[in-house]
């Protein structure tokens, strides 16, 4: 009987795939979900009767739907958060958990520096009232001699660090468990969090949520420097929105960038349809490089758990 495997992010729902062919010349079946869609609960309970690996996106995965999947060995994301799997219970089940980590974060890093650069600019709003039959100008900054606040500064910070660094800026890093070998040439140092916040001209998050805790709340607010730049592209629960709306109505918040959301896609809230936010549809790994690049490694670090499987069963 043909194995069989799930395939559940969008990136790899949406359109063929060179690496996922090589799974099924292989041997395997690939059971899709709704193309270029996150599946709901109801799907991926109707999805995951007798498959035995997972290849898996950023969907919600709960407990009923890890009992639903007998056959279940391995789930492979195809990215570096696992936020989305209940871990305790996957691990009673026996089924394995992967991840992958830093094969994305060249694409995340060029996204974030890409926004950091536009909200310095002033590009989309800008844009926006062009569009509008507006000549509306604001005064930019250049990101050369800035500082750029880097929180969370694994894979992906630390690519986005030499970036910045190559462009001129300085980077000022806080990370909870700082690698201190790590020094990007150039300007890069180590600094506690609230030194972080009151140095940046721009303040980049790459960190995981603690306890669904924001980060970036009222107070975090309050010790940024007047007019600096917050770019998220890590995950929505690292920011207060509230509170960030309110910092950019009261002008202490000189802009706002995301690329992540907790619904997606997401309502247009009064904080989205303020003009100095400027929202991307989480598209930080959406690159040709990074699906490939993730891809490859999470198809391996399925198919290394599923040989060991089935060298144990035949052993």
């Amino acid at each position: 009987m043909t194995e069989r495997i799930l395939v559940t992010p969008r990136s790899l729902t949406r359109a063929p795939n060179t690496e996922l062919a090589e799974l099924e010349r292989q041997g395997y079946e690939l059971v899709r979900t709704t193309a270029g869609q996150t599946p709901s609960e109801s799907e991926l309970l109707a999805s995951v009767p007798g498959v035995v690996g997972w290849i898996a996106g950023v969907e919600p995965i709960s407990n009923r739907v890890l009992d639903a999947a007998s056959d279940l060995r391995v789930i492979s994301r195809n990215g570096s958060g696992m936020d989305n799997v209940p871990l305790d219970h996957a691990r009673r089940r026996q089924i394995e958990v992967r991840r992958v980590v830093g094969g994305n974060a060249r694409g995340v890093a060029e996204l974030a520096i890409t926004l950091i650069m536009n909200s310095l600019r002033q590009v989309s709003y800008s844009n926006e009232a062009i569009k509008r039959g507006d000549w509306a100008r604001l005064l930019g900054m250049e990101i050369a001699d800035r500082t750029i606040g880097v929180i969370g500064c694994g894979a992906i910070g630390q690519e986005v660090s030499r970036i910045a660094i190559a462009l001129g800026a300085r980077v000022v890093a806080y990370d909870p468990a700082p690698q201190r070998g790590l020094a990007p040439r150039g300007a890069f140092r180590w600094r506690d969090l609230d030194a972080v916040l009151a140095e940046s001209d721009a303040i980049t998050l790459h960190c995981p949520p603690v306890d669904d805790q924001a980060l970036i709340d009222a107070y975090a607010l309050a010790r940024m420097k007047h007019g600096a730049r917050l770019i998220n592209t890590a995950r929505a629960a690292l920011v207060d929105e509230d509170a960030v709306l309110d910092a950019l109505d009261q002008g202490t918040l000189g802009g706002y960038a995301t690329d992540v959301f907790d619904r997606e896609p997401p309502e247009l809230t009064r904080l989205l349809a303020h003009e100095r936010v400027i929202a991307t549809a989480h598209i930080g790994a959406f690159t040709e490089e990074s699906v490939a690049n993730v891809t490859r490694i999470a198809i391996d670090n399925m198919l290394d758990v599923l040989r060991e499987a089935s060298m144990s069963t035949t052993s």
